[in-house]
């Protein structure tokens, strides 16, 4: 490929569109059949408990390969070699942390929520008010993130490169976005996530069948060729380094990205509910295992890809695209296969966004319909149907609040934003998920200090890190008020949760150790579970 402008000549926007199209139509068909048993609380928010552990699984794996993995994972490695599989690593292990910690004991305690389990011992209102809140701002990091994915992708498709159109673009994702949410609830939610999960995976599978091909089916010489094709920064694509290897700040930068990613899984709203979906702890147990394994193939497949981009459209191609780094998985796309190919995938780049934006919004919609409202405002005792219709009216206003938002993170790296979400799950709602399930003497005082502490620390450290000003590659770059040194928070920001929620709790005299052991009994063994979801 000569040069961007052909590239994006290259490309059939009316074929493209025709496949986006398609794609809507068929799962919204899906959406609309799946919402005709959509009656109670339970059917909007866990999908009736109706999903198999493998299609639960496969539903997850749906859920977390964001744009994140296709779009910024692909063109971090293509920019940054090595550096850029960081990224792949840690999504994955922090799988670990998720079976082995929190997946299994969360089915058990039977609700919907993250709120619903830390309420269990606590004080109810204050509790579950802090819980939505967190889960409402973690939703919004990782929504903001999608919707730059699909500005960046849009503009590479289309050949936009006006920031207006970008925009109305945007939009069209979002309200579409809206009404699968509205529509058909969690169950919709879960067939269009695993709809795209196989779309996914398939595609990946195929390009990466096809670079490989190109070279013999010998990894070493795509590597050559990658290593080739960048000219003099070729050599620092294959050792760690070329991102973060230049400073002692940048090596720190790499341990914060590493510590967010691993611990931040087990502390995303929208992973956490999808536990909720299947009928016993067993089959949470399962689809975890499930995800697991597609999950890594994935990731493996994201090696292949960003390599591959590197090698056959180039860095410096591929810096200059209209979607930025973003574009390195379509411009492969198209280099290998034409527009054809290139409309393939970039259907399936828009099913990722499609789906997960739905997930997060109904996981953001329920928090504060079932925590805030149900819970708080009508302190347990809602109208019946009224608790359906505010979580309904909750995702639409967080679709137009996240429209707002990806209009103005239009641009960014999405892996970047993902990272930055994933910092505030882990420093919001981890250690207050470890602490409720593990130790006995945990209070509300603990939980809320925990919850709120680690917000503010995260979102401060945040907005005065080199991520928001400073930079070149900063959000805003015509001003600087960085103080804080890294661009990820966790490093600092997660063991200050901790220690917050430690703080709190042993500086308060409240102390349930009958709760402490009911609570324990059931998310060890599941007993009551049924009972909870009745309730």
């Amino acid at each position: 490929m000569t040069n961007i402008a052909a590239g994006v000549e290259g490309s059939n926007p009316l074929l493209n569109i025709i496949i986006f199209a398609a794609f809507v139509l068929i799962t919204l068909v899906i959406v609309f059949r799946a919402s005709r048993n959509t009656k109670t609380a339970s059917d909007y928010y866990a999908a009736g408990r109706a999903f198999t552990g493998p299609q639960n699984g496969i539903a997850i794996s749906g859920d977390y390969l964001s744009a994140a993995s296709f779009l910024g994972i692909a063109g971090a490695i293509a920019i940054n070699g090595y550096d850029g599989f960081l990224y792949s690593i840690g999504f994955l292990v922090a799988w670990l942390v998720a079976l082995l910690l929190v997946a299994e004991l969360l089915r058990n305690t039977g609700k919907f929520t993250m709120g619903d389990v830390l309420a269990f011992r606590m004080k109810q209102r204050p509790v579950r008010a802090a819980a939505a809140t967190s889960t409402l701002i973690v939703s919004f990091f990782y929504l903001l993130a999608q919707m730059a994915g699909a500005g960046g992708l849009v503009a590479l498709l289309l050949g936009v490169e006006g920031k207006g159109a970008q925009a109305l673009v945007i939009a069209v994702v979002g309200v579409i976005m809206i009404a699968y949410v509205l529509i058909g609830g969690m169950k919709g939610t879960t067939w269009v996530q695993i709809i795209k999960a196989a779309l996914l995976i398939v595609g990946a599978l195929v390009i990466t069948l096809w670079v490989l091909g190109k070279y013999g089916f010998n990894f070493s010489q795509l590597l050559q060729a990658a290593v080739d094709k960048a000219g003099k920064a070729g050599q620092t694509l294959l050792g760690p380094g070329k991102q973060y290897g230049a400073t002692g700040t940048s090596k720190l930068d790499f341990l914060s990205l590493g510590i967010a990613l691993v611990l931040g899984t087990a502390g995303l709203p929208h992973v956490l509910m999808r536990f909720y979906t299947v009928p016993t702890a067993r089959d949470a147990r399962r689809s975890v295992v499930w995800a697991i394994v597609l999950i890594g193939v994935f990731y493996l497949f994201t090696l292949v890809l960003g390599y591959g981009a590197g090698a056959l459209v180039g860095p410096d191609t591929i810096k200059k695209a209209p979607g930025g780094v973003n574009s390195a998985a379509p411009l492969l796309a198209l280099e290998l296969g034409g527009p054809v190919l290139l409309g393939l995938i970039s259907a399936v780049a828009f099913a990722t966004i499609l789906a997960v934006v739905a997930g997060l919004t109904i996981t953001a919609s329920a928090s504060f319909a079932h925590d805030v409202y149900a819970n708080v405002v009508k302190r347990g005792k809602p109208s019946p149907g009224s608790e359906v219709r505010v979580a309904r009216i909750t995702a639409v206003v967080i679709g137009a609040l996240a429209i707002g938002g990806g209009i103005l993170a239009n641009g960014q790296n999405v892996a970047f934003l993902v990272a930055l979400a994933f910092a505030v799950a882990a420093s919001a709602n981890l250690p207050t998920i470890l602490y409720s399930l593990f130790w006995k003497r945990f209070n509300t005082q603990g939980a809320l200090w925990s919850i709120y502490g680690g917000l503010a620390i995260t979102i401060v450290l945040i907005v005065f890190s080199p991520a928001v000003s400073g930079k070149s590659t900063s959000m805003i770059k015509s001003v600087d008020f960085a103080w804080f040194p890294l661009s990820n928070p966790g490093l600092v920001s997660i063991p200050a949760a901790f220690f917050l929620g430690w703080l709190g709790t042993v500086l308060s005299k409240e102390h349930d150790e009958k709760k402490y052991a009911e609570m324990e009994v059931r998310s060890l063994t599941g007993a009551g579970a049924e009972k909870a979801v009745a309730h």
